[in-house]
């Protein structure tokens, strides 16, 4: 370790709010964080961080300047008036042949330097570097250990994360199996829709987030999936829903009726004499579901009379009323 004023460029008259101001400079300097590219600022900042340990404590300024530690803060060994010495039995004797005297051997046990005021130093102009701590041993807030191995090395915190609600439409669900997806970087990416896709489920897309300011990893994208609403089927589960309109006499004489489905249409037949409410399937054609199959499509007929009155049908019911009654409701509703 080089001498901590030499370090730090300052002289050994140097006031405490001098050496203070140096080292938030060189601090700021040779920060890892702000010298990626440069294998030596590590060094260099440790040793800035270790010159500041003790010179910027008035404590260990005083006892390094007296020379009873060194520039680690290790405690040196002082000696005085060893006065024609034989051999090692004549440390500490008295009155004998050669005998001399010793003094000191001092020995002063180091603590943290500056208590809390090192920190408190180091989180106001290193807070921006995302690093509160020392890089020897001192960690910032979101910081870990250095994954390249450095156990005093500071990691840079990860971004934060971005939370993206998207609407995807059935369609989607059921045939491409992708939407997309606008990252906080403006880039638009293509997302895969996981199979049996449930509203308001999330995915991950990870390191796709917002930027890291300490040059860290960037933070992850949490994407909500919602379903979007159509105009003809409903969503129950990985079943469908269609309610699927025909005429009077559609539903008395039977027929086929054009049916659409999320891949395309099929003609369904309607079988004579259907009531209205009766419910059909069609097996899957609904959506895709996380075993790999699909659900169905659940038909409900729906009777529609003519959107004007017609005499001619009026009088058939009239009759039919006459010749063939039925009842439409059971004892349940009497």
């Amino acid at each position: 370790m080089r001498d901590p004023y030499s370090v730090l460029g300052v002289s050994k008259t140097a006031s405490e709010s001098d050496i203070k101001k140096a080292f938030r400079k060189l601090a700021k300097q040779y920060h890892p964080d702000q010298n990626k590219d440069d294998p030596t600022a590590q060094t260099r900042f440790s040793e800035v961080n270790q010159a500041y340990e003790i010179i910027g404590d008035s404590a260990k300024r005083g006892k390094f300047d007296r020379g009873e530690i060194d520039a680690e803060g290790k405690p040196k060994f002082q000696t005085h008036g060893f006065e024609g010495f034989g051999g090692f039995s004549d440390f500490g004797g008295a009155g004998g042949p050669g005998a001399g005297s010793t003094r000191g051997f001092r020995h002063q046990t180091t603590g943290d330097p500056g208590g809390g005021a090192f920190d408190d130093i180091l989180n106001d102009i290193l807070g921006g570097f995302g690093g509160a701590g020392r890089r020897a041993g001192r960690q910032g807030p979101g910081a870990g250990p250095d994954p390249r191995g450095d156990p005093g090395a500071t990691r840079p915190a990860k971004g934060r994360n971005a939370e993206i609600m998207v609407r995807v439409s059935l369609e989607d669900i059921a045939t491409t199996g992708k939407t997309q997806v606008t990252l906080p970087s403006g880039k638009t990416v293509n997302v895969a829709i996981p199979a049996g896709v449930t509203d308001g489920e999330k995915i991950r897309l990870k390191a796709q987030g917002y930027p890291s300011e300490t040059g860290g990893p960037a933070g992850d994208v949490m994407v909500e999936l919602k379903i979007r609403p159509h105009k003809l089927f409903e969503v129950d589960g990985y079943d469908l829903y269609l309610n699927l309109p025909v005429t009077l006499y559609e539903a008395v004489l039977g027929t086929k009726v054009r049916t659409p489905t999320l891949t395309g249409a099929v003609n369904l037949t309607i079988p004579a004499n259907t009531s209205s409410g009766k419910t059909m399937r069609l097996k899957g054609k609904g959506l895709p579901t996380k075993t790999g199959g699909h659900g169905d499509l659940m038909i409900r007929i729906e009777i529609v009379l003519p959107p004007h009155t017609d005499d001619e049908l009026e009088t058939l019911m009239k009759a039919w009323k006459e010749i063939t009654p039925y009842r439409a409701r059971g004892p349940e509703f009497d």
